[in-house]
């Protein structure tokens, strides 16, 4: 064991050292840490590893581009937005606005549905729609992936005579008095928010029923939309099923291949480790507080790189141990991806089809899809593209401690696990993370209560549970709607709250 590793246990007594009469040996405790930036980066400093730092290959505006293909793709293609409002408004985070500017040339193919953009040096940057994988990014020089995509259809009665949840037949049935159904309309329009917040979508549940929802002029509420981050607690939630299914337990070590060289500290990192974000492995990512803006950051490039990203993340060094230190790095849910394929194709199962056979269908999600990587890998940090209301069913599977009618899909204490802070977390000051990729209120934000959690995602999305007044409520707008959409949910909270009762 290293002096990393030692240190990583805090003040030790080497209790052999002590009952053969020798001096004791008290290795320091880490220091604590009150969530401020400097507390936090010094007390990652005490378990750093000394791993070397390699930054991504090839040039960012490149991978910037390759992003804005991608988003430009979906926007019109999956989400069927306007191709001018597409590359304005939407996505981002991996293709920043005033990065776009430098296209010299845009062509978006209606009937092959690709998208080509040309930067001043000549480089196309392309992206195309494949089937039920969405749209794809192209590596430089190449116009096509390296497997073959699918269709995947859903195993479902037709939505539109099929009762809520399984469909989208309403219940007349009247709601609870204790209901305040003027105020939840009140908040309703409240939480839309004005012009600016460019709301697409926005649903609210009340003991599983659909008590409001509204939605802009652009989609309906069978768009799929995008969610960014909110992928990662859809990721949870597939490795979630697998591990119900006996495919894994949640706290054995993490089989990735790429780790069983003997010796390789990354054997200690447990799936459970890596579902908390608090894997130890490192990466460059714009949410640690010591980020390096003068390099691209591998947290993008597992999006924009055009690369086999689950090799990527898996052939990343140890920075820290495991369950010692939490970040935000899109290396955890892309290897937890990487075991989510590994499992199922283990079985002998298609991977492509496995969140509509796993979950979807089970749910009543029909027109869900996550999108690849060029090698078919899929992007589960962030590339899901749902509409709100199936949003709003999986976190009322969440709001059922992970049962649906009568069938238990998530293990008994997955819930718990999920919407409880994290160790690393707790010791970093910071009561925000918990496991299967939730966001969690341990600090009391938003006037919310601490038990809520979220599914939550760049540019404004949000799945919120509030498990106290038995809600579910989902958002989900247009990237540059975020500030004024946050602001109209925060003011739309109280209002929801006080609209129903809190449960005794």
């Amino acid at each position: 064991m290293n002096d990393h590793m030692r240190k990583a246990l805090g003040t030790v007594i080497l209790m052999g050292a002590a009952a053969c009469g020798a001096e004791r040996e008290e290795i320091p405790a880490a220091p604590s840490s009150d969530g401020s930036a400097e507390q936090v980066i010094a007390r990652a400093a005490y378990f750093d590893l000394g791993s070397e730092y390699v930054p991504p290959p090839g040039e960012a505006l490149h991978h910037q581009t390759a992003g804005f293909a991608k988003i430009l793709c979906s926007g019109v293609f999956v989400t069927g937005l306007d191709p001018d409002d597409a590359a304005a408004n939407v996505g981002g985070f991996i293709s920043p606005f005033d990065e776009r500017s430098h296209v010299v040339d845009t062509v978006v193919d209606l009937q092959r549905q690709m998208v080509s953009l040309t930067l001043p040096d000549g480089v196309t940057r392309t992206a195309k729609r494949y089937g039920s994988q969405g749209c794809v990014a192209h590596p430089i020089g190449e116009d096509s992936i390296y497997y073959t995509p699918s269709v995947v259809e859903p195993n479902l009665p037709p939505a539109e005579t099929t009762p809520w949840p399984m469909g989208d037949v309403l219940s007349d049935e009247p709601f609870s008095a204790d209901v305040d159904l003027d105020l939840i309309r009140e908040a309703l329009d409240v939480g839309f928010g004005p012009p600016e917040a460019r709301t697409l979508g926005l649903v609210v549940t009340h003991r599983g029923r659909i008590v409001a929802e509204r939605y802009s002029d652009d989609v309906d509420m069978h768009r799929p939309l995008e969610s960014w981050s909110m992928t990662k607690s859809l990721t949870g939630t597939l490795m979630g099923v697998l591990i119900q299914q006996g495919v894994y337990e949640l706290w054995q070590p993490a089989p990735v291949p790429e780790w069983q060289a003997p010796g390789d500290p990354r054997q200690e990192i447990r799936i459970g480790d890596i579902m908390r974000m608090s894997s130890g492995i490192m990466i460059n990512a714009p949410s640690d507080p010591d980020y390096d803006p003068d390099t691209y950051a591998d947290h993008y490039y597992l999006y924009t790189g055009t690369i086999d990203s689950y090799e990527y993340a898996a052939t990343r060094p140890p920075e820290w141990p495991p369950n010692t230190v939490g970040r935000y790095r899109n290396t955890d849910p892309v290897l937890t991806s990487y075991l989510v394929r590994l499992g199922v194709e283990a079985r002998g199962e298609d991977y492509h089809s496995f969140p509509q056979r796993g979950l979807f269908d089970r749910i009543g999600i029909r027109n869900g899809l996550i999108e690849t990587d060029p090698y078919g890998n899929f992007l589960g940090q962030g590339l899901a593209f749902m509409a709100a209301r199936d949003w709003a069913r999986l976190g009322n599977l969440y709001l059922q401690d992970g049962v649906w009618d009568g069938e238990r899909i998530l293990p008994e204490g997955y819930v718990e696990y999920a919407s409880t802070v994290a160790p690393a977390y707790i010791d970093d000051g910071r009561r925000v993370y918990g496991g299967a990729f939730f966001w969690v209120n341990g600090e009391g934000a938003d006037g919310l209560p601490t038990t809520s959690y979220s599914m939550r995602g760049a540019g404004g999305q949000s799945t919120t549970i509030i498990p106290s007044h038995e809600l579910v409520v989902v958002r989900i707008g247009k990237y540059t709607g975020a500030g004024a959409g946050g602001d109209a949910l925060d003011a739309m909270w109280p209002m929801l709250l006080e609209a129903v009762p809190e449960v005794q």
